[in-house]
């Protein structure tokens, strides 16, 4: 079957999305949009987009299919070590400095956060590199959130299970520290070990929420190759909620493509994609 999504239809779903998520979309996107929300119409029997679109807002109730259907529309790019330079600033500043004071002060938590976890490639990674500086058996009391707005792709991150080509750059000692290898239908695959999972948490959170409900504050947040997708209102909108959930000094990163204007928030530029409170 043939399906049709005309201008008036996308323009439906781009308000929907853009309201549910904050993705701004073009008409540039309208055949990006159909293919993805064709697999829905195929899986709820629906014969037009209009269709699915009343389906959607009217119809399903629970509000299980509005997931679904941002869940095809979200984009999940990631690797290990992405960014690399991020990573370094980590091991040779940020953490030694954080690790030093928080000592000195008796205060043995790291709290993180982690707002685009995707398939779990980056907390996992943001574990790792803390462990480069505590030890994991330490009183320290280490707490990652690792938060996306797709189910489909935190299903993936709880489980932790990787194709041993994504982890072919890694060096193999970081590897077998880190993670088991496993055999699924003679394929192999490495699975993040538990002292990495102990002290990451994953929920489904939409960084669209109004006030966002965390009560102390992160000692720094990755929020990277998000923003790429948001309009600059909405962008202002977030880096503000991120201002708010951090402590005096606390980092930002976000993607090297992209930026903060200075003249629209208060963070302090360290160095690019690194801004600080």
């Amino acid at each position: 079957m043939q399906y049709v999504l005309s201008n008036q239809e996308f323009e439906l779903f781009r308000s929907l999305i853009y309201d549910t998520c904050g993705i701004s979309l073009t008409l540039s996107k309208k055949e990006l949009v159909k293919a993805r929300l064709t697999k829905r119409l195929i899986n709820t029997g629906l014969n037009t987009f209009n269709d699915y679109y009343d389906y959607v807002t009217k119809t399903d109730k629970t509000g299980r299919e509005l997931i679904h259907l941002i869940d095809n529309i979200s984009t999940n790019k990631t690797d290990f070590f992405r960014e690399k330079k991020h990573f370094d600033f980590l091991n040779t500043t940020l953490l030694p400095a954080l690790i030093s004071n928080k000592e000195q002060r008796k205060d043995k938590r790291l709290r993180i956060w982690c707002a685009a976890a995707s398939s779990g490639e980056e907390p996992y990674t943001l574990a790792m590199t803390v462990f480069n500086h505590i030890k994991s058996d330490s009183e320290w009391d280490v707490k990652i959130l690792a938060t996306d707005i797709s189910t489909r792709i935190l299903q993936k991150a709880i489980d932790g299970t990787y194709k041993t080509e994504l982890l072919k750059d890694i060096p193999p000692r970081i590897t077998s520290a880190h993670f088991s290898k496993v055999s699924v239908d003679n394929i192999n695959y490495y699975r993040a070990k538990d002292h990495l999972k102990k002290i990451i948490t994953f929920r489904r959170f939409n960084l669209m929420t109004e006030k966002f409900p965390f009560k102390n504050p992160f000692d720094f947040i990755f929020c990277r190759n998000v923003m790429i997708y948001f309009d600059p209102k909405t962008q202002q909108r977030l880096v503000a909620k991120f201002y708010n959930c951090l402590p005096k000094r606390g980092y930002l990163f976000i993607g090297h493509s992209e930026t903060l204007s200075k003249n629209d928030n208060k963070f302090n530029y360290v160095q690019p994609a690194v801004y600080q409170k």
